[in-house]
């Protein structure tokens, strides 16, 4: 494949600057309330025009019916996209996807972290997250950001994609929340959780053991209910239903 650098309306650009629809995407508001769509239910952005260099929510999808769009969703209040999607308009070699109900992704800006490692782990070039071997970057900005800052040309990386991978069909299936796409909502579980890896090392030290730095828990797809009364012992029951109302027994007076 070619690898050439288009903004919004395939246009060619300078190499050394970031195309408009890149600047956006990464730039953009996410999740927020449409301000056309004001008044309407279920109105957060979460697409983006990659034509139009913007998000729109769900009801502005017929106005861009002729345009490539692309679908951003939300894990912990931060924006991520599907990683095949994302790797057909720019190289994400080195940026460490995330795995989330079965589908891996790619977060597009760096997270707050409470702290950063200073050890000997592997941690991002850009913010010094930790990551797995043998990823450099944790978000789609911090890669962007640590070439620029490098002053390496970003053309290398950007792909001239297909429009026709990015119509308007895809969103067929799309919740107005802009959450995700369902085709079958039992589908739908916590069987993968996201967690910080800086959780996983203490203050003190940062281990680079691969095992300890996995950033995916899988729990079981199904959480079953608690039975109700499994907490009680059973002679505590036995005593409670036993006793009996009426006037208290006295010792006999010696």
């Amino acid at each position: 494949m070619v690898k050439e650098a288009y903004g919004c309306s395939g246009d060619m650009v300078e190499m050394s600057m970031k195309p408009a629809w890149l600047e956006g995407l990464m730039a953009e508001t996410f999740f927020g309330g449409c301000g056309v769509h004001e008044n309407r239910r279920k109105n957060e952005k979460n697409v983006f025009c990659l034509h139009c260099c913007l998000s729109i929510c769900p009801h502005c999808l017929p106005s861009h019916s002729s345009h490539p769009l692309l679908q951003v969703r939300r894990y912990v209040y931060h924006d991520v996209v599907r990683l095949g999607d994302l790797e057909k308009l720019i190289d994400c070699s080195y940026i460490q996807p995330y795995t989330i109900n079965g589908a891996k992704v790619i977060f597009l800006n760096q997270r707050p972290q409470s702290r950063t490692c200073k050890g000997s782990a592997n941690i991002c070039f850009t913010c010094d997250r930790i990551l797995q071997e043998p990823f450099h970057f944790c978000s789609l900005a911090c890669k962007v950001d640590h070439l620029v800052y490098q002053r390496e040309d970003l053309a290398v990386i950007l792909y001239r994609f297909n429009e026709s991978d990015f119509t308007i069909s895809q969103f067929e299936g799309l919740r107005m929340d802009g959450s995700e796409v369902i085709d079958d909502d039992s589908q739908i579980t916590h069987s993968s959780i996201l967690e910080d890896p800086l959780a996983q090392y203490n203050a003190s030290s940062c281990s680079n053991d691969a095992s300890s730095n996995s950033v995916i828990s899988r729990e079981p797809d199904i959480i079953k209910k608690k039975k109700k009364g499994s907490g009680f012992l059973p002679g505590i029951v036995l005593s409670l239903s036993s006793r009996r109302k009426g006037a208290p027994h006295r010792a006999p007076l010696s």
